[in-house]
């Protein structure tokens, strides 16, 4: 079987563009099905965890920005 030959068998097993649509959001359903939302206090607590470590990555920035210009200005003055 050339080239040619497998393409065009592998095309006419396809089901239609509207069955795949149709089997892509039926998938989609199913799997948000198995989704479990977060508690409160769940929820509560990764809030927290985030707004602590994106705090304490703006306090790391920060000093590194005011760190390097110092020593720019030590170092080209």
């Amino acid at each position: 079987m050339n080239m040619a030959q497998k393409d065009a068998a592998g095309k006419s097993k396809r089901p239609n563009i509207f069955k795949r649509i149709g089997m892509f959001i039926k998938q989609v359903f199913d799997e948000i099905r198995k989704v479990v939302a977060p508690t409160g206090k769940e929820l509560l607590g990764w809030s927290v965890a985030v707004f602590i470590f994106v705090l304490f990555l703006m306090i790391f920035v920060t000093a590194l920005d005011f760190g390097l210009g110092k020593l720019v200005m030590l170092v080209f003055g």
